[in-house]
């Protein structure tokens, strides 16, 4: 099935036009799907992406302004999230000793735990992007790269 049965259009402006609309009709065929895990385990998208952002640094505490870079939503308030992940237990958030003005933030035991079982959980519904083979994923993540640059 392609973009044109999907949303009932026969015609497009151009092969751009299309490929325009395919994007963003997969982006939220995506978030729908991340939204739904998520939302079982209490979390946002982007809290998730906070999480794992601070998993990746291991033991190592971070600034906000590193989070805020690499988030994938860039217009995330990052502070208000932080927020909600330390009420949740799942980060701290600590007074920089170098410099008073500046937060450390670290990933806690209840926040590592939390991810695992979150990978455990969604590894299932990652099946679905196996019609991909290693080789087309790796191709279409090249264009993407390609499209963006």
């Amino acid at each position: 099935m392609g973009i044109g049965e999907d949303i009932k259009q026969s015609k497009f402006r151009s092969q751009h036009h299309k490929m325009i609309v395919n994007l963003v009709y997969t982006t939220n065929w995506l978030n729908t799907i991340q939204m739904r895990e998520f939302k079982a385990f209490g979390l946002s998208s982007q809290q998730y992406n906070i999480l794992r952002i601070l998993r990746g640094q291991g033991k190592n505490t971070v600034n906000l302004g590193l989070i805020q870079e690499r988030m994938l939503d860039k217009n995330s308030n990052a502070s208000r999230l932080i927020e909600k992940l330390r009420l949740k237990k799942l980060i701290e958030r600590k007074e920089s000793r170098a410099d008073r003005r500046q937060v450390d933030i670290m990933i806690t035991d209840k926040g590592l735990e939390l991810l695992d079982l979150i990978d455990e959980r969604m590894e299932p519904s990652e099946v679905k992007f196996k019609a991909l083979s290693p080789e087309e994923a790796d191709q279409l993540s090249n264009l993407l790269d390609k499209l963006r640059s």
